[in-house]
């Protein structure tokens, strides 16, 4: 009998344990509870940014101006009557045109003398070009409320006030330098053996840059662009400064409009506002297959 136990305790002691090994974690592979807590928080900055947007939304459907005192109430009497209010008694359309004419010109213009102010201080070394840039970052430093008054008798000697040029002028003059400073970081990041061989393929130094640089910063000048873009957009001490036209307003000073001094009336700058936000994003959704590469990218170099 304990012949027969030891054989069967040997036995079992040499049999192969049936417990599956534990697999080994991969290196930057996250735990359940890791992934868990990330997609966590990743909701909760998503309902934070979002949640501003819903609520503008939500009180442009009231139908009063003090809707947004008691906003319980605008949900037994929402109404699209706002919208249909601020599209066929105001100026809306006048104000989306301005703003796209002023918009679209500041990018075109602001993104091209960026480009080729970036990538002459990037590629070639004329006397002073180090302080040229810093030049270009000292033009940040004024606040708009200085750089007014000047601005104003400038477009005055040049006829340029109430016109769409001077707007986008003055735009220009805040955007360029920046973007300049963030294509410059970008173009240093190309090799500039690409310069050489276009120079070897018989490329002048403008065709280099067309054909062979652009393609290669689409990235960079998509954050330029939307920088540009946004810039002019929502800007409103110059533009109502330097329009004098009520139909040459850009949204930004449009809104103003519903404010008096006795009287806001919120529910219609709420339903402006929604329809504002309609060409940013289409702007932003244009772009933004390469604005996450732009932003990161120049980072290295400087």
């Amino acid at each position: 009998m304990s012949t027969t136990t030891r054989l069967t305790s040997s036995a079992a002691d040499q049999a192969p344990s049936t417990a599956a090994p534990r697999k080994a974690r991969r290196r930057g592979e996250q735990s359940p509870g890791a992934r868990l807590a990330t997609h966590g928080v990743l909701v909760v900055a998503s309902l934070i940014a979002l949640f501003p947007v819903a609520w503008l939304v939500f009180l442009s459907l009231g139908p009063d101006k003090d809707d947004y005192l008691h906003p319980g109430r605008i949900f037994g009497k929402m109404t699209l009557d706002n919208y249909v209010f601020v599209l066929q008694e105001t100026r809306f359309f006048d104000w989306l045109t301005s703003t796209l004419v002023v918009s679209l010109g500041t990018t075109v213009i602001g993104v091209l003398v960026a480009a080729t102010t970036g990538y002459a201080v990037s590629r070639m070394r004329f006397p002073g070009y180090k302080k040229f840039m810093w030049v270009l970052l000292m033009t940040q430093m004024f606040p708009i409320a200085v750089l007014i008054v000047p601005m104003y008798q400038i477009l005055s000697e040049l006829q340029l006030i109430d016109s769409y040029l001077g707007l986008v002028l003055v735009y220009c003059s805040t955007a360029v330098p920046y973007c300049a400073w963030l294509l410059k970081g970008y173009f240093d990041t190309i090799p500039f053996e690409i310069d050489e061989a276009g120079r070897v393929d018989g490329l002048t130094p403008f065709g280099t840059f067309a054909r062979l640089i652009l393609p290669l910063a689409k990235p960079g000048l998509a954050v330029a662009a939307f920088y540009s873009f946004i810039t002019a957009f929502g800007e409103v001490a110059f533009a109502s400064t330097f329009m004098l036209s009520d139909t040459k307003y850009t949204f930004a000073v449009g809104l103003q409009s519903f404010v008096s001094e006795h009287d806001a009336q919120r529910q219609y700058m709420a339903a402006t506002a929604v329809l504002v936000a309609v060409p940013v994003s289409a702007f932003f959704y244009l772009v933004q297959k390469n604005l996450v590469t732009g932003l990161t990218a120049g980072g290295t170099k400087g």
